[in-house]
């Protein structure tokens, strides 16, 4: 093997390596469960990690739920994969390995990010965003913006709006 192709096939398996280690969704999802369970349990069973996920992602949402979706623990998954998390979890293997493994197998598990969330609305921060950001905005809060044409709609729309779908916010 040339010194090349070594070298090449060590940068890639660093880069596999780095990418596992932000799967934030992953990451965050498992350590909820994680504490849920050593929280209620004493002893960790793999066949009750699997139980408590599938529970566990019953009710998640947005992308916890592809999460589940990813690991076949919902019910309308094609694959099942929940065995890779539950025997590591249930002999408390680090959450972040467990992510890492799994990424191994489908490398759409560490893609998935939460949304950004929204801490201040104000009219500068808006006006940073893309048209696309702000229609997502919208989106979320089941809005439209009927006729807007300028980015100064959307902003003043989301201003208007913000105080009936997120309380507390400041403007």
């Amino acid at each position: 093997m040339s010194m090349l192709t070594l070298t090449i096939l060590l940068l890639f398996r660093g880069f596999t390596f780095s990418a596992a280690g932000n799967c934030e969704v992953c990451v965050d999802f498992l350590y909820r469960l994680y504490g849920s369970l050593t929280s209620a349990h004493k002893e960790l069973t793999p066949s009750l990690v699997d139980e408590e996920l599938i529970q566990a992602c019953t009710a998640a949402e947005g992308k916890e739920a592809r999460l589940c979706y990813y690991l076949g623990a919902s019910s309308d998954a094609a694959t099942r994969i929940t065995a890779s998390v539950s025997q590591p979890l249930a002999s408390h293997v680090p959450i972040e390995k467990i992510c890492q493994r799994i990424s191994s197998r489908d490398t759409q598990i560490c893609q998935l990010k939460y949304e950004c969330q929204l801490k201040d609305l104000r009219s500068d921060g808006l006006k940073r965003m893309r048209v696309l950001e702000l229609r997502n905005i919208l989106a979320s809060w089941g809005e439209e913006c009927r006729g807007c044409l300028e980015k100064h709609e959307f902003v003043s729309l989301i201003q208007k709006k913000a105080p009936l779908h997120v309380p507390g916010i400041e403007l």
